[in-house]
Formats: structure tokens, C-alpha cells, sequence
């Protein structure tokens, strides 16, 4: 195996030509491409992106952003547009052609075949001057003048201007249709990624038992209810069912320092509780619970509706969901 005395270098001239070509894209973002973002909102229709080799992967990347971030859009791979795939276009989409040079075979016989359909047709081209820029309505200019291989052959830069311009377009449909925090939860509802952005304390607490003792439990009591329910607390409440405070395993400790052991047994909770505890509403995101609980170190948090107790979400049921 020849041995590569460079490695780290080459790397880093990479990643450093990538970003550079990306960092440029930002002098191109002009009213030509404000008038893409407008073609594919006002049209009614869907996105279909098309291309071949490197440039029909990265489509298909685009393709996945656009439908998670509320943007119908669907790939038709150049080569089987012309072997009956033309067929899923409807006449209000929007097409988007991905190619660098924009005079490929493929690209010559598609273009065409796409032109009378009568579709809005955009090119995402890094050559300006190619015969699919002078053939689509509006262009999204990918512009990357080397690939960051040293033959400028292996699509790389090319690859990197051209997803990154794709997030771009993506965002700014976002952003244009108020997609919002739900709307993006409805689509990602699996795996952890879906429970981050859906899954409530509601939907936790009631599978917890409930500890909780009126202010006047004896200490006995309090021990008893903490570790039958296993939880590691207590709450708290008055008489009303209103709560005053919480117990935890750490409040017992605390307590034990500070008070001789002849006297601990004629406390009551009001004597050991920690008033004022950290608390959260049933509908409050179990992510933003996971945080409360980072940012405060504790390890469990009280469900709390209008003043009265609902439940416990423990840092284990966190675990259990996969948030941590």
C-alpha cells in the first residue's frame, strides 16, 4: 500500500475549497432566484427534480428536504424521463433540472421532451451560459469553477454548492408558508427525532405513580409513600389538594445533618419540604423537560395543572423514550 505523507493536508484543502465555494454562493442569491422561490410557491404544484449521476443523488437529497419541510416534491431521474417516467408531471409543477455543465447528453434530450409540457422549467446549473440555462425560465445559479480533486474531475465542490443551494431554497419555502414546529413534527414522527418534536409530558406522567402526602405526614409516612412509589419524591399538598412543596431523597439527607436524630421523628413534611419546586404543565414539550432538568441537575420534575399534582416525569422515562 503506497504511503500517503499528506493525508491531514489534502483533507483540510478540501473542506477548505468546498467551503469557499459555498461562502460564494452567497454574492449569487439575487432576484433571479427570489423569482424561483415565487415559480414554485405560486404554481399550485409540486417540485420534480431530475438529473443523472452525482447531480440525480443530490437531487434526491433535495427532494427529502423539500417534502420534511412542507414542500411536495417527488425525483424523476433524467434517464427514465425519456422511457416513460415524463408521465408523473402534471401540468402545474415545477421543474427543477440539476446539472453542472448543463450540456450533457441526457440533459439535451430531457430538456425538450420538458419544454412541451408547458412546465415551469428551473435550471440549477453551474455554467450560465449552457444550452439548459438558456432554456429554463429561471436559474439557480450553483456556480463551482473546480472540483476539489486534483484531476477536476470527481464531483465534490460541484456536489457541496449544489446541496447547500438546495437548503437554501428549502428554508426560504419554509419560511414563505409559516411551516411551523407542528407542521415539521407531522412529518418526522418516528424515531427520536419525532419524539423531541412531539411527544408531551401528558404523555408520560400517567404511567408514573403519584407520591404524594398533605403537609401533616409524619416523617414515617413520608419514607413509606417515597420508596413504595419509587420515584425518589414526594409532593406536597395542602388540604385544599393544592400543592406546597416536594421531598426528595436529598431533602432527607439534608434533614438528617441538620437536626439530632432524637428529634426527627416529630417532623412533619411542612418541616422537611423544599417549598417552590421546579414544576411543568402537562402539554409542555418532554424535550423542554429534559432541559429543565439538565440546566437544573435534578432528576425528577412535578406535573402541575391550575395548582394540583398530576404526576412525576423522571429523567429515566427521558431515557426510556430515547431523548438522552
Amino acid at each position: 500500500m503506497k504511503l500517503i505523507k499528506n493525508i491531514q493536508s489534502i483533507a483540510k484543502e478540501v473542506l477548505r475549497q468546498e467551503a469557499e465555494a459555498v461562502r460564494n454562493l452567497i454574492e449569487l442569491i439575487d432576484d433571479e432566484f427570489e423569482n424561483c422561490v415565487y415559480a414554485i410557491l405560486n404554481s399550485g404544484g409540486r417540485v420534480v427534480i431530475s438529473g443523472v449521476g452525482k447531480s440525480a443523488i443530490v437531487g434526491q437529497k433535495i427532494v427529502a428536504t423539500l417534502n420534511s419541510t412542507g414542500t411536495p416534491a417527488l425525483f424523476m431521474h433524467a434517464a427514465d424521463a425519456i422511457h416513460g417516467d415524463l408521465g408523473m408531471i402534471q401540468n402545474n409543477d415545477v421543474v427543477i433540472v440539476i446539472s453542472k455543465s448543463g450540456d450533457t447528453a441526457e440533459i439535451k434530450v430531457l430538456v425538450p421532451l420538458l419544454k412541451r409540457t408547458g412546465v415551469t422549467m428551473i435550471a440549477m446549473v453551474s455554467n450560465k451560459d449552457s444550452y439548459l440555462a438558456k432554456n429554463s425560465n429561471f436559474i439557480l445559479h450553483a456556480f463551482a469553477p473546480l472540483e476539489a480533486d486534483p484531476l477536476n474531475l470527481a464531483p465534490t465542490t460541484s456536489t457541496s454548492v449544489t446541496m447547500a443551494l438546495g437548503d437554501a431554497l428549502a428554508v426560504c419555502l419554509l419560511e414563505a408558508r409559516g411551516f411551523t414546529h407542528d407542521d415539521f413534527a407531522k412529518f418526522h414522527p418516528g424515531g427520536s427525532l419525532g419524539k423531541r418534536l412531539y411527544l408531551k409530558v401528558c404523555d408520560i406522567y400517567p404511567n408514573n405513580a403519584l407520591p404524594v402526602v398533605p403537609s401533616h405526614a409524619t416523617l414515617h409516612e413520608v419514607i413509606l409513600e417515597m420508596t413504595s412509589k419509587r420515584l425518589g419524591a414526594t409532593a406536597v399538598q395542602n388540604d385544599s389538594g393544592q400543592m406546597e412543596g416536594i421531598i426528595t431523597d436529598g431533602d432527607l439527607r439534608r434533614m438528617l445533618n441538620e437536626h439530632e436524630r432524637t428529634g426527627i421523628l416529630n417532623l412533619k413534611a411542612c418541616d422537611i419540604m423544599t417549598t417552590s419546586p421546579i414544576t411543568v404543565g402537562p402539554d409542555e414539550y418532554a424535550v423542554n423537560a429534559l432541559e429543565i432538568m439538565q440546566s437544573r441537575s435534578i432528576t425528577q420534575v412535578v406535573v402541575v395543572e391550575e395548582g394540583n399534582v398530576l404526576g412525576f416525569v423522571h429523567l429515566h422515562d427521558l431515557l426510556r423514550e430515547g431523548l438522552v
